[in-house]
């Protein structure tokens, strides 16, 4: 798919909250493109209609449909925290704004902060994807950088540690910081991956916490495969 890419939003979470859930970024892939009413297109939209039922129930879905050259492949992941309904609205919302962002294009992602969506025309399931990928952070700067980039990064590194572990490949924690404040995390994988693979996509973002999150309050690493986001604040849904 695209190159690899970094990009700042500011406020996301904010303006979602104002303006309703818009994707936080996406990429169209440079794989090939199809024309319409071409059988591409509806392998597609099979596909996409197949994540949308099949992904709710359990977080998570993947597959293909069609045959070469016109098969497609696709995943939908929700964040583990996200009730059925949610993920259920997330992957069509998905599944319709990537359709207009990226109307001809073979491949393309799409992440929200409650879902992941993903297709393309090569076999990518049960591959780590070290392409696509984007980093988010909070704008303002801790006191103490280098305790809690420190303090950061052992409670990401615990949480990749459990998310491997788990049949969700997913982990929410916290862990307490100075003067009763505490540092709140989230790893997860699309569970097309195995566990080990899991663990190494997640380890490789976390090791690049210090290009992307210096010394900040918040952030996030974001990609297709995996992905962590740290705060200050309770973000995560009990």
């Amino acid at each position: 798919m695209s190159s690899f890419s970094i990009y700042l939003l500011t406020f996301a979470l904010l303006l979602q909250t104002i303006y309703g859930a818009s994707p936080l970024f996406h990429f169209c892939s440079s794989s090939g493109n199809f024309t319409a009413n071409d059988p591409y297109e509806s392998n597609l939209r099979k596909l996409l209609g197949n994540l949308y039922y099949q992904t709710p129930p359990q977080g998570f879905g993947f597959g293909s449909v069609g045959q070469d050259p016109y098969k497609t492949y696709g995943l939908a992941l929700c964040r583990g925290d996200v009730e059925a309904a949610d993920c259920r609205t997330c992957v069509n919302d998905a599944s319709s704004e990537i359709r207009k962002r990226c109307p001809y294009n073979k491949g393309a992602i799409v992440w929200y902060d409650n879902c992941l969506l993903k297709y393309i025309n090569t076999d990518f399931l049960g591959k780590i994807d070290n392409q696509n990928k984007f980093y988010m952070w909070n704008l303002r700067n801790v006191s103490d950088p280098t305790t809690f980039n420190q303090k950061t990064r052992e409670l990401l590194s615990l949480l990749a540690k459990d998310a491997s572990a788990t049949p969700k490949l997913y982990a929410a924690g916290e862990q307490e910081l100075e003067k009763s404040k505490k540092l709140y995390g989230l790893v997860q994988c699309t569970r097309d991956l195995s566990t080990s693979d899991c663990f190494k996509c997640l380890d490789g973002i976390i090791g690049e916490l210090p290009r992307c999150c210096d010394g900040k309050e918040g952030g996030r690493v974001v990609g297709g495969s995996c992905n962590f986001r740290y705060e200050i604040y309770p973000f995560v849904t009990a």
